[in-house]
């Protein structure tokens, strides 16, 4: 038993997948306290601004945290301190320039961006707070990208629960001072939390990168190349880097980036295909606000074991690959596909049996638990399509996973496009269900003929 527990596999997973569950949830009790406040129309518009956020990170640091992953995954065996760090440190470099560009071109562009990409003016103001959250996000990121690649997860674990606890608890105490002063609460105060719990989470993750370059270089302090004089041979490591960085992160944000923006339209036209099915503006963001922000966060609650696995396994199936194990390749695959699978089925029975119930008490609507019912058939899918896609992220697959996410994507968006406006929101959900099925089969195919194979295949 002592020595399953020395797997970094599953002392990670099971690290990741404790915080993960706590973060959500708190968050899922955190939604509840947002519906009850603001009402589904309110929940509605604050999920808008959400594609704003993806494509911001997808931009700006997403790639860049999986290829520093990837790069520091070797000092654990090579004990290369000094090469880990000058990777985080340049990836580090390029992710914030983004981050600070992007971050003011939202804040400046916030009126236009709410009208003509969100359709809702009502997002403006929002889109102006989270835009001081982004720097702050690519910070964190960057640090935990470098803990994932080491299999430290107890930091990002900690950085996790501390911007959920920092969030939530920023919220409740602002709509406590509302009460006292009976002012009337705003969707406004959630997205201040949201930055809130991005400012502790970046200061945890400083603080711990800073205490870890003080064990591994006690006698030289952490990127004290600043107080040298710059020579060329510095400029050439950090080009060379940042080079061997962009190579992978560029495709892999490139990717993120096109899927995040399906996403977006996706997220952005299901209030509209509702109004071409009839509905008003409120109930359609009723609708939406009741799908996003109360039925699948309750669907999603158990995708925190597979998100942990999903993390863990990119570093680890990417180490196996270059040692030429393909043996742990392929007990990757198929111990991922059995336990999805038992995850998976075992989740839609729980939602099958307490959906109804659980709309009814949890968020006091009827249509939440309808909702619950019928993506419940999604869990297994999804659960696999997330495990087998960081394996094959990890075996240099990229391409091979951007384009069965775009093939989903694009599917789903044809449900949205035209079964929305012919049946409502359960032709989006037929869509789900029908996408999810396809991205499944093909990463399935895709990471067993690859392990069986061979990972040079």
């Amino acid at each position: 038993m002592t020595t399953k527990w020395k797997n970094p596999l599953i002392t990670g997973t099971a690290i990741l997948t404790l915080t993960g569950l706590i973060s959500r949830l708190i968050g899922f009790f955190y939604r509840i306290f947002l519906s009850n406040v603001f009402g589904a129309e309110g929940m509605g518009i604050y999920q808008l601004i959400s594609p704003v956020l993806a494509l911001s990170f997808a931009l700006t640091v997403s790639g860049i945290q999986t290829a520093i992953s990837k790069y520091v995954a070797s000092e654990n065996s090579t004990h290369d301190y000094k090469t880990s760090f000058r990777t985080l440190w340049a990836g580090f470099l390029m992710s914030f320039s983004l981050s600070l560009t992007c971050a003011v071109l939202i804040y400046h562009w916030s009126e236009a961006i709410a009208v003509t990409c969100l359709m809702e003016a009502r997002t403006a103001p929002l889109l102006r707070i989270i835009a001081l959250s982004i720097p702050m996000a690519c910070v964190h990121s960057c640090i935990n990208g470098y803990f994932y690649g080491i299999r430290k997860t107890a930091i990002p674990a900690i950085s996790q629960l501390s911007e959920q606890i920092c969030r939530v608890g920023s919220v409740y105490l602002i709509y406590y001072a509302c009460q006292k002063h009976q002012m009337e609460p705003t969707i406004s105060f959630a997205v201040v939390g949201l930055v809130i719990g991005e400012s502790a989470s970046m200061i945890v993750s400083i603080l711990a990168i800073l205490s870890r370059a003080h064990k591994v270089f006690p006698y030289r302090p952490f990127l004290s190349v600043r107080t040298e004089k710059i020579k060329t041979h510095y400029i050439a490591i950090y080009s060379r880097i940042m080079g061997q960085l962009l190579t992978l992160a560029v495709p892999l944000s490139a990717n993120r980036l096109v899927i995040n923006l399906l996403q977006s339209i996706e997220a952005i036209y299901i209030p509209n295909r509702l109004m071409a099915y009839g509905l008003n503006n409120t109930d359609a963001l009723g609708v939406y606000g009741v799908l996003t922000g109360m039925s699948l966060p309750l669907i999603l609650f158990p995708s925190a074991i597979t998100n942990s696995i999903s993390v863990l396994l990119l570093p680890i199936v990417a180490e196996a690959d270059a040692n030429g194990n393909r043996a742990a390749v392929r007990r990757a695959v198929l111990t991922s596909i059995r336990y999805c699978l038992l995850l998976g089925f075992g989740c839609t029975a729980l939602f099958l049996l307490c959906g109804r119930f659980a709309g009814r008490v949890l968020f006091h609507s009827q249509l939440a638990g309808s909702f619950i019912l019928t993506l419940s058939f999604i869990c297994p899918f999804m659960y696999i399509a997330s495990t087998l896609g960081s394996i094959l992220n990890g075996l240099g697959k990229t391409a091979q996973t951007f384009c069965y996410s775009v093939a989903s994507l694009l599917l789903r968006l044809g449900f949205v496009f035209f079964a929305i406006p012919r049946y409502g929101i359960r032709g989006y959900l037929w869509g789900m269900l029908a996408s999810q099925i396809l991205q499944t089969t093909l990463c399935t195919i895709s990471a067993l003929h690859i392990s069986r194979k061979g990972c040079d295949s």
